[in-house]
Parts: structure tokens; C-alpha cells; sequence
């Protein structure tokens, strides 16, 4: 049994419930059919197994040091990021006209959820170097991206973003990173930037690192913001490496988890002038970072999402080949032991898990659809329609992974028992590696705000309409069904609490009190889009299970069981959410500071 993939799930999510079929049938993916996709699954998913999974707790026990002012890591990192590239992985996420694999969007986030279930540490560096490179090919000049995007897309360079100071924190308005033109164009580049993920080591030549800073004489806060193409060694008109270009490895950040990425404090000019190149046009710094950081939100989701599903495979293996006590009826202590699979409370934590992973993994998959979908639309308005659902859903996608399956994690552990909290098994550490996420691209309270501050009122509206016809059209679908008919009736009152909830938030006065609850907001919006992620699902078991195979009936009625289990036990948590933030509570914002313990 595979501890980072169900296969059966995949091909389950990929084609039965989201339709990449119909996706392969485009000019665009003309290339790849089902059997072309499982095989360079097959390839991933082995690479994984054999080369990134075997030392995932190894690296977590050793990680990274700082030794005379540089990064020293164990070899098996480098081993593996080779056979990564080897394989030609590098490839699969960009489009073909810069030489990738253009794969679809949903058969890459399925390849990279294998690799950072297996070794998240190990497979931040590859993703971060996607990200940017993807972000250079978006918003850089055609010399940059001559220059600098062979190297990157080949695996041959990484990259990183370099966006925190120690300072500002996830306040970008007050960055004091400066950045000076130069006659020739270039800039020089002071500062310091702070929880610089992959900031530093020696596993490639050179790291591209993508900066945000201000040149002076630029607005004030977020809108006097650039965004700075800085190598680590500059690199010469040849396309050959040059000398240093003076970013100083301060120290190194040391984390609960994911303790094999290096997380980096590096000073940018300390020691002599470094140089940096503008990407895309001064004071647009913000906005041409969000095409890294909306795919990396994405990413990061996809992250918490494979954890969770990590560790709810490891303690299902557990639990069904743990023997330990007897059913309750059970009064002979001479009978045998059964499986703790077979007790009432551990199939309540292995359904807690599935319900949430399975949910989340359907909400990323659908997401990385509608990223393909932008690339194919036909016309602009549907590729309007598709971006605005995006928008809406990137906060949600990055953030409800975050913390259920983070709590899936929780309940792995509790599964394993005393076990479960030692480092002879792994759950503890893909728990630890998990509570990353929540920080990670921006804090959940930041993705609160985001959400409901903005992304439900963008367009006049348009989003949240978008959303609201998308989950009536699988209401409507599901509504044939007769043993679905009541989640439709609860998802229908769902989405009109959320209408009453909105409207009674716009109605305060104060803007900072109808924030101040905009967290809640985002984890009950959360439950209400995993649900209908679910109700999706139950339709495609519900079809599945008409002429099944014998060997598939267990698995289409495990996800009937899972949705029933997710719209009794999580929804329900959602209306009262909703009840508290339409009441736009004050107890917490209304506290000062010598309340919590006095003067």
C-alpha cells in the first residue's frame, strides 16, 4: 500500500468527478491521452517512493547548517533534486512554447502532491524554482527571460521570492528593501529580507531570487513597490556564470518542520554592490509577484492537502493491522484481539481524515482545472468567468487544506496513539512539516481579510456569483438522486446563509469590527465549498456504482459515506460561524491589551 497516493482516488477525482477526458480532447493537450498521463504518474510516483520518501525522516533529524558562511546538506537532497531533473519533472508545469511538457495544470498538481507527500523539505526547492520561473516568463523583458529561463526550466538554476522583512512581516507596505537605478539600467539592491525559503545553499549553480523592494522617490506602501530579478552569482552576456553578486547569508531560521528546506536571513548589498534587474514596470513590484504567489498559494494548498492524505494513509495501514482489544460486547479476555480499525471511535478519526484530504485534494484538482480552463477559453468572457472563480477560491485553497488537514494530521497521531508522538514513525513529523502551511503565503488571518474584505464583493459580486451558479448546477445534477436530496436541501441554505451573512457584514459602519471576525468567515466559506466539492463526488459514486465491479463497489460506497459523514458532522459547524460573524461580534475586538492579564 502506497503512503503518498491512491491511485484509485486519483483516476477517481481526475476523470470520473472532474472530467480531465474532456480537458485531453483540446488542441492544447493534444499530446496526452489517460495512458500517456499514467505512465509519467508512474514514473513520478516510483521517483518518489524509491528516491524522495526513503529519507524524508533522515533530513528532518539533519537538517541544513551554517558552517563559515555557507549551507552545508546532506548529499541525498542533491540526489534526489538529479533524479528529478534527470527525469525531465522540471518540465511538466510549463507551457510548450518554452520548451515544456505542457501537461495539463490537474496532471501536474497530482505529480507534485506526490513528491511533497514523499519529502515536502526536499520539493520545496523545485516548486519555488516553477513559480518563479513561471512568474519571470509572465512579467519578465524578452532579455531576461533569454537569459536567465533556459537554465531555470531545466532545473539547472533555482529560485526563490524574497517578499518578508525582519521588520515588516506580512506587512509589505513597509518594506525598506532599496533598490537604486544605475546608468546601465540595472539597480543596485540593499536591504534585508527574512523566512527566505531555499535563500541559500549549494545545490545549483546559482538561485535567481525574485525581490520586491522600493526605488526612492517611489508612493508610499504597497503602491511604491518593484519586483527585482537578483542572481546570486551574476551571470555574464555569454550566459556563463560570473562572480559573487554580494547577498551574504546572515543565518539560517531554524523550523519546526520542514526542516530540510533552508529558510534563509540574507543581506542584499552588505559586502559590495548587488545587482539586481527590474521585472516588468517600477512601482508594479505587487502585482507581478501575485503571478507567483496566486500559483504558489495554489501550490501550498496542494501541500497541506498531501500531508494530511499522507497521514491518513499511514494510520489507516496502522490501523488495520494493529491488533488491540475487543468489540465492547465483547466480555472474554481469553477471545482474540481485533484490529483498532474495528473500534467505533477510530473509524470516526479515519473518516474525520478522508472527509477532509479527499475534499481538499477534489477543491485542488478543480482549481488547477480552471487554470487550464483559462488557458483554452474561447472567448474572454468565459476567461473572465474562470478567473474571477479563481480569485475567489485562492484564499480558500490555500487556507481550509491549512488547517483541516492539519487536523486530519492530528487525528493520524491520535490513531497511533503513544506511538504516534515518536519519531520511529512519521506522523509526528508530517504533522510538524504541515503546521508550515499555515504561515506560508501569507497567514490565515491575512487570507480572511482577503476574502471577505474583497473577493466576495469583486466585480460588483461577479465572483461570488460565479460560485453560486457552479454549486447550483451540481445541486440540480444531484437533486435526481434520491439519498442526495437532503445534502442538496442543506447546501442550497448553506449558500443562503451565506447572502444574509454578507449582507448583515456590509451593514456595519465600522469597517475594522466587520473584519474582525473575517476569519471565521473563511473556514465556514471553506466547508461550504468542501461541501459541494463532496456533493460532487457523490454523484460520480453515485454513477459509478451502476454496473461496478466487484472490487469497486467498496470504494464508490466509502465516498457516499464520506460525503454523509462530511454534510453531518462538518457543515452543520459552518451555520454557526455564519450566526457569529452576521452578528459582527465585538467580545474579541473590543478587548485591550491589559485585559488579557491584567496591567
Amino acid at each position: 500500500m502506497s503512503t503518498i497516493v491512491n491511485r484509485r482516488d486519483l483516476d477517481f477525482l481526475l476523470y470520473e468527478t472532474l472530467g480531465l477526458d474532456d480537458l485531453l480532447k483540446n488542441e492544447r493537450f493534444a499530446d496526452y491521452d489517460k495512458e500517456s498521463i499514467d505512465a509519467i504518474f508512474d514514473l513520478s510516483q516510483s521517483i518518489s517512493e524509491d528516491v524522495f520518501q526513503p529519507f524524508a525522516a533522515k533530513l528532518d533529524a539533519n537538517e541544513p547548517v551554517f558552517i563559515d558562511g555557507e549551507v552545508e546538506i546532506i548529499p541525498e537532497v542533491r540526489e534526489a533534486l538529479n533524479a528529478y531533473r534527470e527525469a525531465g519533472l522540471f518540465m511538466t508545469g510549463y507551457d510548450a512554447e518554452i520548451g515544456g511538457m505542457q501537461l495539463p495544470l490537474m496532471a501536474h498538481q497530482a505529480i507534485n502532491g506526490m513528491f511533497v507527500c514523499a519529502n515536502p523539505a526536499v520539493s520545496s526547492y523545485v516548486f519555488l524554482t516553477q513559480g518563479a520561473a513561471n512568474m519571470l516568463n509572465a512579467c519578465g523583458s524578452q532579455a531576461l527571460r533569454d537569459k536567465y529561463l533556459p537554465k531555470m526550466l531545466e532545473g539547472d538554476w533555482f529560485g526563490t521570492m524574497c517578499l518578508s522583512e525582519p521588520q515588516a512581516g506580512s506587512s509589505l507596505a513597509d518594506i525598506r528593501t532599496k533598490a537604486e537605478k544605475q546608468d546601465d539600467g540595472s539597480y543596485k539592491i540593499t536591504g534585508t529580507k527574512m523566512w527566505i525559503s531555499a535563500g541559500d545553499h549549494e545545490l545549483t549553480d546559482n538561485i535567481i531570487h525574485m525581490v520586491l523592494a522600493k526605488i526612492p522617490g517611489a508612493p508610499a506602501g504597497v503602491k511604491g513597490i518593484s519586483l527585482f530579478l537578483v542572481p546570486k552569482r551574476r551571470v555574464n552576456d555569454d550566459g556563463s556564470i560570473g562572480e559573487s553578486n554580494n547577498i551574504a547569508l546572515a543565518g539560517l531560521n531554524h523550523k519546526m518542520g520542514q526542516r530540510g528546506t533552508t529558510n534563509c536571513l540574507l543581506n542584499f548589498g552588505e559586502s559590495g554592490d548587488t545587482i539586481g534587474y527590474l521585472v516588468g514596470g517600477e512601482n508594479q513590484g505587487l502585482a507581478n509577484m501575485f503571478h507567483m504567489m496566486n500559483e504558489a498559494r495554489i501550490a501550498v494548498g496542494m501541500g497541506a492537502t498531501v500531508m494530511g492524505l499522507g497521514g491518513f494513509l499511514y494510520s489507516l495501514d496502522y490501523a488495520r493491522n494493529r491488533p488491540q482489544g475487543r468489540h465492547l460486547t465483547n466480555k472474554d479476555p481469553e477471545s482474540p484481539m481485533v484490529m483498532i480499525s474495528e473500534h467505533a471511535d477510530v473509524k470516526r478519526l479515519l473518516m474525520s481524515q478522508k472527509a477532509n484530504v479527499e475534499g481538499a485534494l477534489a477543491l485542488m484538482y478543480y482549481s488547477a482545472k480552471l487554470l487550464d480552463e483559462q488557458k483554452i477559453a474561447e472567448s474572454e468572457e468565459q476567461r473572465n468567468r474562470v478567473t474571477l472563480l479563481l480569485e475567489l477560491l485562492t484564499p480558500i485553497c490555500k487556507s481550509w487544506p491549512s488547517e483541516f488537514c492539519l487536523e486530519a494530521n492530528k487525528h493520524a497521531i491520535q490513531i497511533l496513539g503513544g506511538y504516534g508522538y515518536t519519531r520511529e514513525y512519521p506522523v509526528e513529523r508530517i504533522y510538524r512539516d504541515n503546521r508550515l502551511n499555515h504561515i506560508h503565503e501569507g497567514t490565515h488571518a491575512i487570507h480572511g481579510l482577503d476574502i471577505l474584505g474583497r473577493k466576495v464583493r469583486m466585480a460588483g459580486g461577479a465572483a461570488l456569483q460565479a460560485l453560486a451558479a457552479e454549486i447550483t448546477s451540481t445541486i440540480t445534477e444531484a437533486a435526481i438522486i434520491p439519498q442526495l436530496q437532503g445534502h442538496c436541501a442543506d447546501l442550497g441554505a448553506a449558500m443562503k446563509k451565506v447572502e444574509t451573512t454578507l449582507l448583515l457584514v456590509s451593514q456595519e459602519k465600522d469597517p475594522t469590527l466587520a473584519l474582525a471576525n473575517a476569519t471565521i468567515f473563511l473556514d465556514a466559506m471553506g466547508h461550504v465549498v468542501i461541501a459541494w466539492m463532496w456533493l460532487k463526488q457523490a454523484v460520480a459514486a453515485h454513477n459509478g456504482l451502476d454496473g461496478a465491479a466487484k472490487a469497486d463497489v467498496a470504494f464508490y460506497e466509502g465516498k457516499l459515506a464520506a460525503c454523509r459523514f462530511f454534510f453531518t458532522y462538518e457543515l452543520p459547524k459552518a451555520m454557526t460561524q455564519f450566526n457569529l460573524v452576521g452578528q459582527v461580534d465585538d467580545t474579541c475586538y473590543g478587548l485591550s491589551q491589559e485585559q488579557f492579564i491584567g496591567v
